[in-house]
């Protein structure tokens, strides 16, 4: 028997008159429904975080992180339980979302950490003109107000948990929006933080269909800051609706690994085949296309090729490697990437095999610049090999392209590693890695369509707080 979620509104777990139906990618297993929420619903919920804000933002942060703490410690105790439920609405392997659980409460109780270290700072005048000498200003840290978090279907508990503990902890209240397909699991990471003791409208969840609410959300009038992760597509739609909130975006990429001649191939091959096929490519930061040197191009493809007829293709409750994309658009559009590869003389190094939405690892070499896969960011498990004769072409490859968001260079050439990260326009640069979003100490950023703002556990904290100076003078 299904069962009949329900939305947390203002200390309150409510239901909706309609409802979508979440099946799961793999199966077509019905795993229950979500309430698909009104407008005026949506109204309801903003008014209770708007009306929990004074009290919430009051509390000192350690009372704060007590309930962060806490939420987390409830994660890290129903791991296997909320696991078991993400690994089948979005077709990923056990124990990859298990993992994911695991590393959300850590983050979590990271954030309550770093939110405890706030702080603020002192000011002296005097430095433009003597009559300002006697000047003080006190600096202190903000919480903005009411913040939306949206989170993306690929990783549905910790993309949301990186957004709302940040957010708390700094003494904003959370309008949380999980995606569609993921929305029973970010309904369950919220279930963490209501058995926490959360106060009634400090955090609320919001269901419902896009076309009902996508937009209404993003332009209501309650939100101050929106914190979002998905489509490039839909963040530049956000963007133009948000006006002159601040928001937070992190989108697609088409992350390079660039490869040099004197590269230990076993190695680079390794993070390559893990970078590019872990969930099944459907990662903003997997490796999606590779630009090596000519010179040790066969070797390199070859030792590739072997990895990945290694993966194990399947379903998540197998904790296969290559499980059933998101949905059947997912899938047409990798079908597509591939088809026009093959029209203009890509050469498949492992077998092309599509059943419904699962489709076998595709290894192409011999990728050309006109091609769509060299450009187009797939999210699935094909992996395009473009050939490169010099430093300078791959750096001009990776560059040309509309996002910006990570890459890896494979060398042993340190020194030269840094030259070519210092030219490449993204926001991370992996040295002999894989591109990968972690660790979340570290920032998080990309350029150009990949992207806006910064996030990472302090960072985050940093962007959803605003500055006020206090200024007085001393006798």
């Amino acid at each position: 028997m299904t069962k009949d979620y329900r939305n947390y509104v203002n200390g309150e777990w409510v239901a909706s008159e309609n409802t979508i139906t979440i099946s799961a990618p793999a199966s077509g297993e019905v795993l229950g429904t979500v309430p698909a929420m009104s407008q005026k619903e949506v109204d309801e919920a903003m008014a209770a975080g708007r009306r929990a804000l004074k009290a919430w933002r009051a509390l000192s942060y350690v009372e704060r992180a007590a309930y962060l703490h806490k939420a987390a410690d409830i994660l890290v105790r129903d791991k296997e339980k909320i696991g078991a439920v993400l690994s089948k609405e979005i077709a990923k392997g056990y124990k990859s979302a298990v993992a994911e659980v695991v590393r959300t409460a850590e983050i979590i109780h990271y954030a309550a950490e770093e939110g405890v270290r706030i702080s603020g700072e002192v000011l002296e005048g005097g430095s433009f003109e003597a009559a300002s000498k006697k000047k003080i200003a006190v600096v202190r840290r903000e919480p903005v107000g009411v913040v939306l978090a949206i989170s993306p279907f690929n990783y549905p508990v910790n993309l949301a948990g990186s957004k709302i503990a940040p957010a708390l902890i700094a003494g904003n209240v959370v309008m949380f929006k999980p995606p569609t397909q993921g929305s029973i699991s970010g309904l369950l990471l919220a279930e963490a933080f209501v058995e926490a003791g959360l106060p009634a409208g400090v955090l609320n969840t919001i269901t419902g269909r896009g076309s009902e609410i996508g937009d209404y959300i993003v332009e209501h009038e309650e939100v101050n800051f929106i914190n979002f992760t998905g489509s490039t597509q839909i963040g530049e739609r956000i963007g133009r609706l948000a006006g002159m909130r601040p928001i937070m975006l992190e989108l697609g990429g088409k992350d390079s690994a660039i490869v040099l001649e004197d590269a230990d191939l076993e190695l680079t091959a390794k993070n390559i085949v893990a970078g590019a096929f872990g969930y099944s490519g459907q990662r903003c930061t997997a490796v999606k296309r590779v630009l090596v040197m000519d010179s040790v191009a066969d070797e390199l493809v070859e030792i590739l090729r072997g990895k990945i007829e290694k993966l194990i293709v399947g379903n998540p409750e197998d904790d296969a490697d290559i499980t059933p994309l998101i949905d059947t658009a997912a899938a047409d559009f990798v079908e597509g990437l591939v088809e026009d590869a093959k029209e203009k003389g890509a050469e498949a190094k492992t077998e092309i095999k599509r059943e419904d939405n699962l489709i076998c690892p595709i290894l192409f070499d011999r990728v050309t610049t006109d091609m769509r896969l060299a450009w187009e960011e797939p999210f699935g498990p094909v992996l395009p090999i473009i050939r490169v004769h010099s430093v300078e072409e791959a750096i001009e490859i990776s560059n040309k392209s509309e996002y910006g968001l990570q890459a890896s260079v494979f060398t042993k050439n340190y020194p030269l590693a840094f030259s070519i990260a210092e030219q490449l326009e993204v926001g991370t640069v992996h040295i002999n890695n894989k591109t990968q979003r972690g660790t979340d100490n570290f920032p998080f950023l990309g350029a150009k369509k990949s992207g806006a703002g910064v996030q990472g556990v302090k960072y985050s904290i940093e962007a959803m707080t605003t500055l006020k100076s206090v200024v007085f003078d001393i006798q």
